[in-house]
Protein backbone atom coordinates (compact mmCIF):
# COMPACT_ATOMS: atom_id res chain seq x y z
CA UNK A 1 0.00 0.00 0.00
CA UNK A 2 1.90 3.55 -1.10
CA UNK A 3 1.45 6.51 1.25
CA UNK A 4 0.61 9.44 -0.82
CA UNK A 5 -0.10 11.87 2.27
CA UNK A 6 2.24 13.53 4.88
CA UNK A 7 0.54 15.28 8.02
CA UNK A 8 3.15 17.97 9.08
CA UNK A 9 2.23 19.78 12.44
CA UNK A 10 3.90 23.03 12.13
CA UNK A 11 1.62 25.53 15.50
CA UNK A 12 3.76 25.22 18.21
CA UNK A 13 4.71 28.37 19.71
CA UNK A 14 8.83 27.53 20.23
CA UNK A 15 9.31 29.08 23.49
CA UNK A 16 12.58 26.84 23.69
CA UNK A 17 14.09 28.95 21.23
CA UNK A 18 12.50 32.45 21.85
CA UNK A 19 13.45 35.22 21.64
CA UNK A 20 14.63 33.87 18.03
CA UNK A 21 10.64 32.56 17.93
CA UNK A 22 9.30 35.88 18.87
CA UNK A 23 8.23 37.33 15.47
CA UNK A 24 8.99 34.34 13.37
CA UNK A 25 8.09 30.43 13.47
CA UNK A 26 10.82 28.17 14.75
CA UNK A 27 10.25 25.89 11.67
CA UNK A 28 11.60 29.09 9.46
CA UNK A 29 14.62 29.29 11.50
CA UNK A 30 18.06 28.84 9.18
CA UNK A 31 19.71 25.76 8.64
CA UNK A 32 22.43 26.23 6.34
CA UNK A 33 20.75 27.09 3.07
CA UNK A 34 17.37 26.41 4.06
CA UNK A 35 14.72 26.87 6.63
CA UNK A 36 13.83 23.90 8.76
CA UNK A 37 10.39 23.68 7.45
CA UNK A 38 11.95 22.88 4.05
CA UNK A 39 13.88 20.30 5.15
CA UNK A 40 10.88 18.44 6.03
CA UNK A 41 8.99 18.93 2.80
CA UNK A 42 11.69 17.56 0.79
CA UNK A 43 12.28 14.79 3.16
CA UNK A 44 8.21 13.49 2.83
CA UNK A 45 9.07 14.31 -1.15
CA UNK A 46 11.78 11.86 -1.46
CA UNK A 47 10.11 9.45 0.24
CA UNK A 48 7.70 9.59 -2.57
CA UNK A 49 4.98 11.91 -0.76
CA UNK A 50 2.88 14.51 -3.31
CA UNK A 51 0.17 15.78 -0.94
CA UNK A 52 0.81 17.77 2.61
CA UNK A 53 -1.11 18.93 4.93
CA UNK A 54 1.36 21.83 7.14
CA UNK A 55 -1.08 22.56 10.32
CA UNK A 56 0.03 25.84 11.50
CA UNK A 57 -1.15 27.94 13.80
CA UNK A 58 -0.83 32.34 14.89
CA UNK A 59 1.88 34.00 13.31
CA UNK A 60 3.05 31.21 10.79
CA UNK A 61 2.16 32.85 8.09
CA UNK A 62 5.80 32.95 6.96
CA UNK A 63 5.85 28.96 6.35
CA UNK A 64 2.68 29.73 3.84
CA UNK A 65 4.45 32.51 1.83
CA UNK A 66 8.11 30.00 1.88
CA UNK A 67 5.75 27.78 0.00
CA UNK A 68 4.78 30.27 -2.57
CA UNK A 69 6.58 29.41 -5.81
CA UNK A 70 9.21 32.07 -6.18
CA UNK A 71 8.71 34.93 -8.83
CA UNK A 72 12.45 35.85 -7.78
CA UNK A 73 14.73 37.37 -11.05
CA UNK A 74 17.45 35.51 -10.38
CA UNK A 75 17.64 31.99 -8.40
CA UNK A 76 20.32 29.99 -6.45
CA UNK A 77 20.13 25.64 -7.16
CA UNK A 78 18.32 25.61 -3.54
CA UNK A 79 15.38 27.48 -4.52
CA UNK A 80 15.21 26.19 -7.98
CA UNK A 81 15.14 22.45 -6.20
CA UNK A 82 12.23 23.88 -4.28
CA UNK A 83 10.34 25.25 -7.18
CA UNK A 84 11.21 21.92 -8.93
CA UNK A 85 9.16 19.61 -5.51
CA UNK A 86 6.32 22.39 -5.57
CA UNK A 87 5.55 21.46 -9.30
CA UNK A 88 5.09 18.13 -8.45
CA UNK A 89 3.17 18.61 -4.91
CA UNK A 90 0.30 19.58 -3.68
CA UNK A 91 0.92 21.87 -0.22
CA UNK A 92 -2.24 22.62 1.95
CA UNK A 93 -2.48 24.23 5.06
CA UNK A 94 -4.76 24.48 8.27
CA UNK A 95 -5.12 26.61 11.36
CA UNK A 96 -5.01 24.73 14.55
CA UNK A 97 -7.07 27.30 16.20
CA UNK A 98 -5.81 26.74 19.84
CA UNK A 99 -2.59 25.20 21.12
CA UNK A 100 -4.13 22.01 22.66
CA UNK A 101 -1.15 19.85 21.93
CA UNK A 102 -0.21 17.73 19.00
CA UNK A 103 -2.77 15.32 19.28
CA UNK A 104 -5.24 18.14 18.91
CA UNK A 105 -3.33 19.46 16.60
CA UNK A 106 -3.28 16.19 14.19
CA UNK A 107 -7.12 15.84 14.36
CA UNK A 108 -7.73 18.82 12.14
CA UNK A 109 -5.98 16.38 9.51
CA UNK A 110 -9.22 13.91 9.33
CA UNK A 111 -10.60 15.17 6.09
CA UNK A 112 -7.32 15.66 4.29
CA UNK A 113 -6.07 12.32 5.50
CA UNK A 114 -10.02 10.40 4.13
CA UNK A 115 -9.56 6.80 4.33
CA UNK A 116 -5.72 6.56 3.91
CA UNK A 117 -2.73 5.98 5.36
CA UNK A 118 -0.27 8.77 5.98
CA UNK A 119 3.06 9.87 7.19
CA UNK A 120 2.91 12.42 10.40
CA UNK A 121 6.41 14.01 10.07
CA UNK A 122 6.85 16.93 13.27
CA UNK A 123 7.79 20.12 11.23
CA UNK A 124 10.89 21.33 13.74
CA UNK A 125 12.92 17.93 13.28
CA UNK A 126 15.56 16.65 10.69
CA UNK A 127 16.40 13.43 9.91
CA UNK A 128 19.42 12.28 8.18
CA UNK A 129 19.38 9.60 6.01
CA UNK A 130 15.83 10.38 5.48
CA UNK A 131 13.34 8.51 8.15
CA UNK A 132 10.13 9.13 6.85
CA UNK A 133 11.68 6.58 3.62
CA UNK A 134 12.54 4.39 6.21
CA UNK A 135 9.54 4.21 7.67
CA UNK A 136 7.23 3.84 4.55
CA UNK A 137 9.53 0.65 3.44
CA UNK A 138 8.14 -0.72 7.26
CA UNK A 139 4.54 0.14 6.60
CA UNK A 140 4.31 -1.65 3.09
CA UNK A 141 5.79 -5.20 5.00
CA UNK A 142 3.75 -4.90 7.70
CA UNK A 143 0.89 -3.05 6.87
CA UNK A 144 0.29 -1.59 10.74
CA UNK A 145 1.35 1.55 12.03
CA UNK A 146 4.88 2.20 12.62
CA UNK A 147 6.81 4.48 15.11
CA UNK A 148 10.27 5.43 14.46
CA UNK A 149 12.45 5.67 18.28
CA UNK A 150 15.77 6.51 18.87
CA UNK A 151 17.53 5.28 22.08
CA UNK A 152 18.37 8.06 24.33
CA UNK A 153 20.09 8.03 27.63
CA UNK A 154 18.30 8.43 30.84
CA UNK A 155 18.32 12.08 31.34
CA UNK A 156 16.73 12.67 28.08
CA UNK A 157 13.72 10.45 28.42
CA UNK A 158 11.81 12.93 30.43
CA UNK A 159 11.51 14.89 26.88
CA UNK A 160 9.73 12.20 25.00
CA UNK A 161 6.86 9.50 24.57
CA UNK A 162 8.99 6.69 25.37
CA UNK A 163 7.86 3.01 24.72
CA UNK A 164 7.51 -0.76 26.22
CA UNK A 165 8.25 -2.87 23.18
CA UNK A 166 9.11 -6.93 22.46
CA UNK A 167 11.43 -7.13 19.65
CA UNK A 168 9.98 -8.41 16.41
CA UNK A 169 12.91 -8.53 14.45
CA UNK A 170 16.38 -6.65 14.24
CA UNK A 171 16.05 -3.18 14.03
CA UNK A 172 11.70 -3.43 14.65
CA UNK A 173 10.00 -3.71 18.13
CA UNK A 174 6.18 -4.55 18.56
CA UNK A 175 4.59 -1.95 20.65
CA UNK A 176 3.22 -2.86 23.97
CA UNK A 177 2.87 0.21 25.87
CA UNK A 178 3.63 4.20 25.27
CA UNK A 179 4.09 6.67 27.81
CA UNK A 180 4.51 10.23 27.57
CA UNK A 181 7.31 12.17 28.86
CA UNK A 182 7.94 9.80 31.90
CA UNK A 183 10.20 10.10 34.89
CA UNK A 184 13.85 8.82 34.18
CA UNK A 185 13.14 6.16 36.56
CA UNK A 186 9.79 4.65 35.51
CA UNK A 187 10.25 4.82 31.76
CA UNK A 188 9.31 1.67 30.39
CA UNK A 189 12.58 1.23 28.45
CA UNK A 190 15.05 3.81 26.45
CA UNK A 191 13.52 4.05 23.16
CA UNK A 192 11.65 7.29 22.49
CA UNK A 193 9.54 8.41 19.56
CA UNK A 194 11.12 10.56 17.47
CA UNK A 195 8.29 12.50 15.59
CA UNK A 196 7.97 10.44 12.51
CA UNK A 197 5.19 8.04 11.96
CA UNK A 198 2.87 6.21 9.62
CA UNK A 199 -0.60 6.42 10.83
CA UNK A 200 -3.87 5.16 9.61
CA UNK A 201 -7.15 6.66 10.09
CA UNK A 202 -8.14 4.52 12.96
CA UNK A 203 -5.77 7.18 14.87
CA UNK A 204 -8.69 9.30 14.86
CA UNK A 205 -10.98 7.60 16.39
CA UNK A 206 -8.68 7.17 19.46
CA UNK A 207 -8.00 11.14 19.29
CA UNK A 208 -11.47 11.93 19.72
CA UNK A 209 -11.94 9.25 22.64
CA UNK A 210 -8.88 10.57 24.91
CA UNK A 211 -9.27 13.37 27.45
CA UNK A 212 -6.09 16.25 27.98
CA UNK A 213 -3.41 14.25 29.28
CA UNK A 214 0.10 15.32 29.95
CA UNK A 215 0.85 19.02 30.53
CA UNK A 216 -3.27 19.46 29.90
CA UNK A 217 -3.12 19.00 26.64
CA UNK A 218 -4.20 16.08 23.93
CA UNK A 219 -1.32 13.67 23.38
CA UNK A 220 -0.95 12.08 20.06
CA UNK A 221 1.08 9.22 22.47
CA UNK A 222 -2.07 9.02 24.37
CA UNK A 223 -4.41 8.20 21.06
CA UNK A 224 -1.30 5.69 20.05
CA UNK A 225 -1.61 3.99 23.19
CA UNK A 226 -5.35 3.14 23.50
CA UNK A 227 -4.93 1.92 19.53
CA UNK A 228 -2.97 -0.92 21.02
CA UNK A 229 -5.84 -2.66 22.12
CA UNK A 230 -7.28 -3.10 19.07
CA UNK A 231 -3.80 -3.01 16.37
CA UNK A 232 -0.69 -3.96 16.40
CA UNK A 233 1.47 -0.95 16.37
CA UNK A 234 5.48 -1.53 15.66
CA UNK A 235 8.38 0.55 16.22
CA UNK A 236 11.19 1.33 13.83
CA UNK A 237 14.82 1.77 15.45
CA UNK A 238 16.42 4.72 13.36
CA UNK A 239 20.00 4.51 13.68
CA UNK A 240 20.48 7.83 11.38
CA UNK A 241 21.10 11.49 12.95
CA UNK A 242 17.87 13.42 14.32
CA UNK A 243 18.22 17.37 15.09
CA UNK A 244 15.40 18.53 17.00
CA UNK A 245 15.60 22.44 16.08
CA UNK A 246 13.05 23.12 19.06
CA UNK A 247 16.14 23.43 21.46
CA UNK A 248 18.90 26.10 20.86
CA UNK A 249 21.70 23.82 21.17
CA UNK A 250 20.24 21.13 18.53
CA UNK A 251 19.89 24.10 16.21
CA UNK A 252 23.46 25.23 16.81
CA UNK A 253 24.60 21.88 15.69
CA UNK A 254 22.88 21.23 12.82
CA UNK A 255 24.25 24.01 11.70
CA UNK A 256 27.62 23.56 12.09
CA UNK A 257 27.33 19.67 10.96
CA UNK A 258 25.62 19.83 8.03
CA UNK A 259 27.94 23.27 7.40
CA UNK A 260 30.66 20.99 7.41
CA UNK A 261 28.91 18.34 5.04
CA UNK A 262 27.56 20.88 2.67
CA UNK A 263 29.34 20.81 -1.05
CA UNK A 264 29.30 24.63 -1.26
CA UNK A 265 30.70 25.59 2.16
CA UNK A 266 32.16 22.56 3.66
CA UNK A 267 35.77 23.09 2.82
CA UNK A 268 35.88 26.53 3.48
CA UNK A 269 34.43 25.97 6.84
CA UNK A 270 35.94 23.33 8.11
CA UNK A 271 39.35 25.25 7.30
CA UNK A 272 37.91 27.98 9.47
CA UNK A 273 36.81 26.07 12.16
CA UNK A 274 40.62 24.15 12.02
CA UNK A 275 42.37 27.50 12.56
CA UNK A 276 39.68 28.79 15.10
CA UNK A 277 40.99 27.84 18.40
CA UNK A 278 38.71 27.99 21.61
CA UNK A 279 41.66 28.93 23.74
CA UNK A 280 41.24 32.10 22.28
CA UNK A 281 37.69 32.52 23.15
CA UNK A 282 36.85 34.73 26.26
CA UNK A 283 33.29 35.63 27.53
CA UNK A 284 33.32 39.24 29.46
CA UNK A 285 29.97 39.02 31.39
CA UNK A 286 27.72 41.00 28.63
CA UNK A 287 29.91 42.88 26.87
CA UNK A 288 30.41 40.11 24.08
CA UNK A 289 34.20 38.45 23.14
CA UNK A 290 37.25 39.96 23.64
Amino acid sequence: MKIRKAVIPAAGYGTRMLPLTKAQPKEMLPVVHKPVIQYVVEEAYYSGIREILIITGRHKRAIEDHFDRSDLPKKDKYTEELDRILDEVDIFFVRQREQKGLGDAVRYAEAFVDDEPFALLLGDNITIPNCTKELVECFVKLRSPVLSVEELPLEKLSLHGVIKGRMFKKGIYLVEDIVEKPKPREAPSNLCVLGRYILTPKIFDHLKAIDPGYGGEYQLTDAIRRMLSSSEVYAHLYTGKRYDIGNKLDWLKANVELALKDEEIGDDFRSWLEQFSMKTLKFKGDDGLQ
